[in-house]
């Protein structure tokens, strides 16, 4: 089984990859070719995706039963003790002003009925 993601990616590259795979929906494909074809369709989707991204995800005889690769994508596969995880760097903080937010007081919860509870009991509702 073979999964191709395309984010961003010119019309003409998702009508190439329609004659192998099945578009589900829109920049997601799906099919089996063998591995020489998903070779071929990874070059082909690699070259001429412009400044998009794509993932491709093929099963494969692993632990996971799956392996996958990216292109022009932030998340990257690492190997993390046999497993391939993605691994997302972290954003760095813009510099600037603090956001701010009210400072809530420290006092503890009221306790009892809220507003909405005592105006549905006095309706009559339960």
């Amino acid at each position: 089984m073979t999964v191709i993601v395309l984010a961003n990616c010119p019309a003409g590259l998702r009508g190439f990859l329609t004659r192998w795979l099945l578009e589900i929906s829109p920049g997601v494909f799906l099919g089996s070719p063998s591995a020489r074809i998903r070779d071929i369709l990874w070059d082909e989707v690699r070259t001429y995706s412009g400044r998009g991204r794509a993932l491709l995800a093929h099963s494969t005889d692993n632990e996971q039963g799956f392996t996958f690769r990216t292109h022009d994508h932030t998340w990257h596969p690492t190997d993390h003790e046999g497993l391939t995880l993605l691994h997302r760097p972290a954003t760095p903080q813009e510099p600037g002003p603090a956001p701010t937010t009210p400072a809530a007081p420290n006092r503890p919860p009221q306790q009892g009925w809220s507003k909405a509870a005592k105006r549905r009991k006095s309706r009559g509702r339960r």
